[in-house]
C-alpha cells in the first residue's frame, strides 16, 4: 500500500474511539477539502494529503493542552514509513501550526501546504457540520446553550483561548464567524461563502426564536 493508504488506516484505528467532532470522520472531511484545494494550486500534494490525515491524531484538547503528543506520534508513524526527515519535519510543522489557536505564532510567511490544510480544517468547522461539531463540543463541556448576560470575548490570547469556557453560541462570535475572512486560497474562500452564510442564518433563527 501506499504511505497515504497507511496513514489512513493508522488514523482510523487510532481515532476508532475519539470524540465525535474530532474522529475519523473529520479527518476525512478535512483530506477531501484538503485535496479539492491542492488541485487548484501549485504545491507538495503529497505533503498536503498527509498533514491533513494526521492533523488532529491527538488533539491537545483532550490530551491536557499537551501539543506534543500529536507531534510525537506522527514522527513516529512516519518513521515506520521510511519517510525522509525533510517531510517528516514539514508534516510536523503543519500539525503544529494548522490550529486557529496558534495563527498569531505562525506569522504572515505561511507555506502553501499549510495554507490549504488550514483552509481544510477551517471548512469544516463553519457551515451545517461546523455547527453540529460546535453543540455537540459544547455539550461534551457542558458548556450553556446561551446567556445573553455573558458576552463574547473576541480578542484573547492563545492561553486564555485554551481555557475559555463561555457558551456555545458565543464560540460562533468568538472563532466560526472570523474563519471566512482568515481563508487563504481561492478554491477555500470559494467555498466558505456559502457556508459562512449558513451559519449567519441559523443564528438569526436561534435568536430569534430565543426571544
Amino acid at each position: 500500500m501506499s504511505i497515504t493508504e497507511n496513514t489512513i488506516q493508522f488514523v482510523k484505528e487510532k481515532l476508532k474511539n475519539a470524540e465525535a467532532g474530532h474522529d475519523w470522520f473529520h479527518i476525512e472531511r478535512v483530506y477531501k477539502n484538503a485535496k479539492k484545494i491542492a488541485a487548484e494550486e501549485d504545491c507538495d500534494t503529497l505533503l498536503v494529503e498527509i498533514s491533513a490525515l494526521l492533523h488532529d491524531i491527538a488533539d491537545a484538547k483532550f490530551h491536557n493542552g499537551d501539543e506534543n503528543i500529536a507531534l510525537e506520534i506522527s514522527r513516529d508513524f512516519l518513521e515506520t514509513q521510511n519517510c525522509t526527515e525533510d517531510f517528516i519535519i514539514d508534516v510536523l510543522y503543519s500539525i503544529k501550526n494548522i490550529s486557529f489557536k496558534n495563527r498569531e505564532e505562525v506569522g504572515d510567511n505561511i507555506p502553501i501546504e499549510l495554507q490549504i490544510i488550514q483552509d481544510a480544517d477551517r471548512l469544516d468547522a463553519i457551515g451545517a457540520i461546523g455547527i453540529a461539531r460546535t453543540f455537540h463540543f459544547g455539550g461534551f463541556k457542558n458548556n450553556l446553550l446561551y446567556d445573553p448576560e455573558i458576552l463574547p470575548v473576541t480578542k484573547f490570547n492563545k492561553e486564555e483561548y485554551k481555557k475559555s469556557n463561555g457558551t456555545t453560541i458565543n464560540h460562533f462570535y468568538e472563532k466560526l464567524l472570523l474563519l471566512k475572512d482568515m481563508m487563504h486560497t481561492e478554491k477555500g474562500k470559494e467555498m466558505a461563502e456559502k457556508r459562512h452564510q449558513f451559519m449567519l442564518n441559523f443564528l438569526d433563527e436561534f435568536l430569534a426564536e430565543w426571544d
